[in-house]
């Protein structure tokens, strides 16, 4: 690559992740901002993640039209429209009447955060796809810049929840999401403004029937990775942050707000932590010089450690039976452990699903790779709802266990 390229490459790499960056930071905001102020109202855990299901269905279709829409009008546009579509879901949200009955609210906001789904996942699959295009191929740069997209992204989710719920302690529901809209739609009008050249455009004549992979190694990765983010999402969506909500409120105000910043603090250093694993992999791993193939055996090394983690933790809170600060304190360090593998694994897929496409394909195969990661959200926030009705936090986490079990047996043979 001459110097030129690079640079031009770097440049659209740089302009492609700080939209994504601003996006990620509205998208861990809102998700915070939701889930406590219907906390507070009274919702319950299923009603609560009711309000997630659509964002998820919504992520789910996105993606396996997404990588189509993509090759056919143009990485750029799924960009663009990513964003505006965050923009038009923020001001549906800032809509939300409070004299509304809750089966009419939780509609309202399901089909707010449906719009929110259908943006993230055209933004993150246009984000993504873009590395496999720009990043050196020398020296494990692809893994690199993969990692440092993924992690930083992450890194900056995390801020997203500890400022979600700041906002809704320090300035209300409404005038929360009025601000994270302006300032996103600011970040739209500089991004269409200042991108610079470097993605491909529209190539008309592909059909939409080839977004299904004939490869097995990314149809095998793409169950693995459903299995391991509905593991992550059975416990992180509703389980731990109303467990914590209620272990850290003494039922006043005043308890309430505190409990906000105390469970956004956990929440934001949780992913923040997770982002800087994922973005520190390939370090960690020495995979600069290592072969794919020692690098697809990992993938079935680490989640089979993170498979006893939850496990152990269910045990934990079994045993403990009523909420206690030693039980509280137990949970966040064993749950930051599990970050810490989950991240490692979560990173080794993110490089294996741009290893295994061809450019011709990346953003096909990416859009039907971050489908089953949807499909693995919906599953994780769907049982994370009823698993802690029905048996409360060890529930939620035996069955992140089960879950990443699953994650292995389907990643088992991604080496042969």
């Amino acid at each position: 690559m001459t110097t030129a390229a690079r640079s031009s490459a770097l440049a659209a790499y740089g302009a492609v992740t700080a939209a994504y960056w601003a996006f990620m930071l509205s998208d861990g905001a809102l998700r915070m901002l939701v889930l406590l102020h219907f906390d507070i109202l009274g919702f319950s855990p299923i009603a609560i993640a009711w309000l997630f299901l659509l964002y998820e269905v919504a992520g789910i279709v996105t993606n396996l039209s997404a990588g189509w829409i993509a090759i056919r009008f143009g990485l750029t546009t799924t960009l663009y429209a990513g964003l505006g579509l965050q923009v038009g879901a923020l001001v549906m949200l800032a809509g939300l009447d409070p004299q509304w009955s809750i089966a009419v609210s939780v509609a309202y906001v399901m089909l707010a955060q449906g719009l929110s789904g259908v943006a993230k996942d055209l933004t993150k699959m246009s984000s993504k796809s873009a590395v496999k295009l720009l990043a050196p191929a020398a020296e494990g740069g692809l893994f690199r810049w993969v990692a440092v997209l993924t992690g930083s992204k992450n890194a900056v989710k995390g801020a997203g929840f500890f400022v979600g719920a700041a906002l809704l302690a320090g300035f209300g529901f409404r005038a929360s999401i009025w601000a994270m809209a302006l300032v996103l739609l600011a970040i739209l009008i500089a991004s269409v403004t200042f991108m610079p050249p470097g993605l491909p455009r529209g190539k008309k004549g592909t059909k939409f029937g080839e977004i299904f992979s004939k490869d097995a190694r990314i149809n095998r990765l793409s169950a693995a990775r459903m299995f391991l983010f509905g593991a992550r999402d059975v416990w992180f969506v509703v389980g731990i942050p109303v467990y914590f909500e209620a272990a850290l409120s003494d039922g006043t105000p005043a308890g309430h707000r505190m409990a906000f910043f105390l469970v956004g603090a956990f929440m934001s250093i949780w992913v923040i932590a997770y982002g800087a694993v994922q973005a520190a992999a390939p370090k960690l791993l020495h995979a600069t010089n290592r072969p794919e193939a020692d690098i697809t055996a990992l993938a079935s090394h680490w989640v089979l450690i993170l498979t006893a983690i939850p496990f152990a933790l269910a045990a934990v809170a079994l045993f403990a039976g009523a909420p206690a600060l030693w039980l509280t304190l137990t949970l966040a360090v064993g749950l930051l452990g599990f970050g810490y593998v989950f991240a490692i694994n979560s990173s080794v897929h993110s490089y294996l699903i741009l290893a295994f496409t061809s450019a011709e394909r990346v953003t096909m195969d990416v859009g039907f790779y971050y489908m089953s990661n949807a499909a693995g959200r919906l599953l994780g926030t769907l049982l994370s709802g009823v698993s802690y009705e029905v048996g409360g936090l060890p529930l939620c986490l035996a069955t992140a266990g089960v879950l990443s079990g699953l994650s292995w047996l389907a990643v088992r043979k991604l080496g042969r």
